[in-house]
């Protein structure tokens, strides 16, 4: 694997209910969290506290299924525009 294509995994602090806390997660999946706390006008504590709320397992793993249930999302939505 070359180095343009390693995956990263950071650890990062995010707060919940007021609480600190920390995920490893890969730099990937954090960008995208950032991008869609951004598209929402929301916080990205905010919008981790959402995901922290509904899920059922780790916070990494939450992280990672709603970011790919989000790109999913997108990508249907696009595929029903191109075919309109």
């Amino acid at each position: 694997m070359s180095d343009s294509a390693k995956i990263t995994i950071r650890r990062r602090s995010v707060t919940i209910a007021g609480h600190r806390t920390s995920v490893s997660i890969e730099d990937a999946f954090w960008d995208v969290l950032k991008t869609i706390a951004t598209a929402r006008g929301i916080s990205l504590n905010r919008l981790v506290g959402e995901i922290d709320k509904d899920r059922p397992g780790n916070l990494s793993s939450a992280f990672r299924v709603f970011v790919v249930r989000h790109l999913l999302a997108e990508a249907q939505a696009r595929s029903k525009e191109e075919a309109a």
